[in-house]
């Protein structure tokens, strides 16, 4: 991304864009920002569960978001180039390592996002204090591509 680029999107109104918060805010998100702004992050998972719960239809491909910064500030924009729900089992090797976290196998890819969604934060999130994952857990593996930086965009 140019500068020129960046600052071509001083004026969009990112405030009509959903918002893209990745983890909880902390270290975890601030890891994964940093990762989508230096573009080694190009997926995501999410699961169905989160979607259905939220009343959240599922992203689709075309679609624009703000990735906010730990301190709710927006950083960049995204937008979606494909999306699939399989069960975890069927998780890939490609989709594990572009989620840009040095996962280099999927039992690896698994065992960090176990961590996550067994966490106390997310089965308070889903308000669900015994929620656990298994092989048939549907996941929504999003792909996407950095369309702008806006931590120098001119505000």
């Amino acid at each position: 991304m140019t500068p020129d680029s960046a600052s071509a999107f001083s004026h969009l109104d990112t405030g009509t864009l959903p918002r893209a918060e990745f983890a909880f805010p902390g270290p975890l998100r601030d890891q994964l920002v940093a990762a989508i702004l230096d573009g080694s992050k190009t997926s995501t998972t999410g699961l169905a569960v989160e979607y259905e719960r939220d009343g959240e239809p599922l992203p689709e491909a075309g679609q624009r978001s703000v990735v906010v910064d730990s301190d709710d500030r927006p950083v960049a924009v995204i937008e979606v180039t494909g999306v699939r729900v399989v069960a975890l089992a069927r998780v890939d090797l490609a989709h594990a390592v572009d989620e840009g976290e040095g996962y280099t196998s999927v039992a690896e890819w698994r065992a960090g996002h176990e961590r996550f969604w067994h966490s106390a934060e997310m089965r308070a999130a889903l308000d669900d204090p015994g929620f656990a994952v298994d092989d048939e857990t549907q996941a929504v593996l999003e792909r996407f591509r950095l369309v702008a930086d806006l931590r120098h965009a001119d505000r």
